[in-house]
């Protein structure tokens, strides 16, 4: 199949199931679908409020290009601002996701190359994420585009606390 004509354009609020429903697929193929606790509604509110958490750009094909099931959303990239006090302005992709009957076109290295553009625009020194040590895939396609593995070169590792950890915490305990 030829490369469809692909756009790249941010995300609307009418856009929020269908990338919860790319969320999901994301999920299971990160074999953590039982993790995903979104719901449309949550990513709307929290990605087009006042203030918003996160922002996100879609990849979108015209009707005749669709996917197998129907939609014309087939790509998304979220992202949101971070700060480092060493290098000053960051921007984190938090997920990079083309449905699997589209990759291989270019599709990702848009969406990705369309983050990092607007983490320039915006005066961001680095690009950050975070990849599973198996998906070896992603691992190569980063490393192809001149990435640098952290946890290899610098031995940073990423950390979280969960929801009751954070509680625990800030509790003192």
């Amino acid at each position: 199949m030829a490369a469809p004509a692909v756009s790249i354009r941010a995300c609307r609020a009418e856009d929020c199931a269908d990338i919860v429903r790319m969320i999901r697929e994301l999920a299971e193929f990160e074999n953590l679908s039982e993790q995903v606790k979104i719901s449309d509604q949550g990513l709307c509110e929290d990605g087009f409020c006042q203030d918003p958490f996160y922002k996100c750009v879609v990849a979108e094909v015209p009707r005749e290009c669709q996917s197998k099931d129907g939609h014309t959303l087939i790509g998304y990239g979220l992202y949101f601002f971070t700060y480092s006090t060493w290098k000053g302005r960051n921007i984190y992709m938090e997920d990079l996701y083309v449905m699997p009957e589209f990759r291989g076109k270019g599709i990702g290295k848009k969406l990705m190359s369309t983050i990092a553009q607007i983490g320039l625009e915006q005066g961001c020194t680095q690009m950050k994420f975070s990849v599973l040590d198996w998906n070896r895939p992603a691992i190569d396609f980063y490393l192809s585009k001149e990435a640098t593995d952290l946890t290899a070169t610098e031995g940073w590792h990423v950390f979280r606390f969960e929801a009751e950890a954070m509680r625990r915490l800030a509790s003192g305990e």
